[in-house]
């Protein structure tokens, strides 16, 4: 794995996120590593520039990735670093 770029802190999901990695077959790992090494998944490029500064000037960083089975899981890391979320678009 790359190097993190940015401090986790604690690592939380909502139960529809843990439900749709259940379905997929997928384990959340595999897109945090991604989240934290700076690989954001499915973003456009207005929102890869405002990760990009996040993780320079300490603001949240939001990523975006689809499962196999074509539903969407956002991942976001709190400015403060304090925690970060799994979560889906809806629940946001």
């Amino acid at each position: 794995m790359k190097k993190p770029l940015f401090d986790l802190g604690h690592i939380v999901s909502t139960p529809g996120a843990l439900d749709a990695f259940e379905q997929a077959s997928q384990h959340p790992v595999e897109f945090l590593e991604r989240h934290v090494t700076g690989d954001w998944g499915e973003l456009d490029d207005h929102d890869v520039r405002e990760n990009n500064r996040g993780v320079r000037e300490g603001f949240r960083i939001l990523s975006a990735y689809t499962l196999k089975t074509g539903v969407k899981i956002w991942i976001i890391t709190e400015w403060d670093r304090s925690v970060t979320t799994f979560l889906l678009p809806e629940e946001y």
